[in-house]
């Protein structure tokens, strides 16, 4: 079998599996603003042989008045959309966008949910892609159904969950979002600013380094150590505003080797929906 990757490759290293039946590659391009400009970038040009999942309808399910922006979808009806796409229990599967991860990590992340272990998040993205001179295509590939059997994975935790352990030393809170927004200011994705009381905030950009691609494993390692202190990483949960960002933050710990946290996927959005809810303004 060909090596396995679990958190990130290079573009070099995928593009020599362009073309791998076992090998799949997922378009996640999106904008949380312009909801068509992922199909739309997708259809002009694409890594060769990938095909696309839309964050609003394909890595999200339907919003509703308690939810977050960005529900999980339904994972059984995302299992086969994947399948339909050649996604088997054994395919290595790499997801790619031109936000340096922001919107693949979510699809990385919902693969580990489902119980997939060989997927990856294309490191630098598209633009790394292109820095290293390797060409696109416009073409829809055909499709080459699978099949997926699910076996879904504690991985993620609920609002009851972080309510039932607000303050409490068994979990850490780390929120994704801008310091701004963490602190309440420049709110201008939720109707409520502010942040969920006890958390600590660790923007997902500070995974990155100049270039946009992901910092050394042992960068990586040390910052998050300083922020767990004693903590195992297993007593550690991710949120942001919707779900979708946190997940660069659990990639980040996963690249470094710190593994087994958790994603509160309704995150902030989730949150401020219910009044009764307690809200934190301020660094925190």
């Amino acid at each position: 079998m060909n090596a396995s990757y679990a958190a990130l490759i290079g573009a070099l290293e995928l593009a020599q599996h362009v073309g791998d039946p076992d090998w799949v590659v997922i378009d996640c391009r999106a904008d949380l603003v312009d909801k068509d400009f992922g199909r739309r970038a997708y259809d002009t040009a694409h890594l060769p042989g990938a095909f696309f999942l839309d964050l609003e309808t394909e890595l999200s399910g339907p919003r509703t008045a308690t939810s977050g922006r960005h529900p999980l979808p339904d994972p059984a009806s995302l299992a086969a959309r994947l399948a339909a796409y050649g996604v088997g229990n054994h395919s290595q599967v790499v997801a790619y966008d031109d936000a340096s991860g922001m919107f693949a990590a979510r699809l990385w992340w919902l693969l580990r949910w489902l119980g997939h272990r060989r997927a990856a998040v294309l490191d630098g993205g598209l633009q790394a892609w292109m820095a290293a001179g390797l060409r696109l295509e416009d073409e829809t590939p055909a499709t080459r159904a699978a099949t997926y059997t699910l076996a879904l994975q504690p991985n993620r935790v609920d609002s009851q969950y972080v309510r039932q352990h607000l303050g409490s030393p068994e979990i850490l809170l780390i929120d994704a979002r801008s310091p701004d927004r963490f602190r309440g200011e420049n709110e201008v994705l939720d109707p409520v600013g502010g942040h969920i009381p006890g958390a600590i905030n660790r923007f997902f950009r500070d995974n990155l380094d100049a270039r946009g691609c992901f910092k050394q494993a042992s960068v990586l390692r040390e910052e998050f150590a300083t922020l767990l202190g004693a903590r195992s990483p297993r007593q550690v949960v991710h949120q942001c505003g919707s779900g979708v960002t946190a997940c660069m933050n659990v990639l980040a710990m996963e690249a470094a080797g710190l593994t087994g946290s958790r994603l509160y996927a309704g995150s902030w959005s989730e949150w401020c929906a219910d009044p009764a809810r307690p809200v934190a303004r301020g660094p925190g």
